[in-house]
């Protein structure tokens, strides 16, 4: 986890939000324990009450468990529950923007799936292209 803070947000939703990413790119899987609030506040160098509320707020969303005395573990279905909360999100709200951006800029599909390379190819990439092709003509069939 990154130990830059930012200064636009809550220490503890930060804190949150780098559990999410963990749980999305499935550095914690389901059943798996979340890292002690002990070790996260000695490590980040921040109050364990901090990293409390901050777990507490994964509670409440039904993405992590508390078991007394044992710590915090990732709920069945968390990872399934943040990917349709996240998707919708990006929906909502960055998709717009980015959709807006694409239609000012007149992109097209094929330009935005190449990369931007489509009109612009370099001759390295158009023969990388061509080597591919000639590999991928001489594999064996099965």
């Amino acid at each position: 986890m990154d130990r830059e803070w930012n200064d636009n947000q809550p220490i503890y939703r930060q804190l949150r939000d780098r559990m999410v990413a963990m749980i999305l790119d499935g550095v914690l899987k389901e059943g798996d324990p979340l890292p002690s609030v002990r070790t996260v506040a000695a490590e980040y160098r921040v109050n364990p009450l901090t990293v409390l509320k901050g777990y507490q707020e994964l509670v409440d969303e039904q993405l992590v468990e508390s078991r007394r005395g044992r710590g915090m573990y990732v709920n069945v279905g968390a990872r399934d529950m943040l990917l349709r909360g996240e998707r919708q999100k990006f929906l909502a709200e960055e998709w717009p923007r980015v959709a807006a951006t694409i239609r000012r800029l007149g992109l097209k599909a094929e330009e935005l799936l190449n990369g931007g390379a489509d009109n612009e190819r370099a001759p390295d990439a158009a023969s990388r292209d061509a080597a591919f092709k000639k590999a991928s003509e001489e594999e064996p069939k099965s």
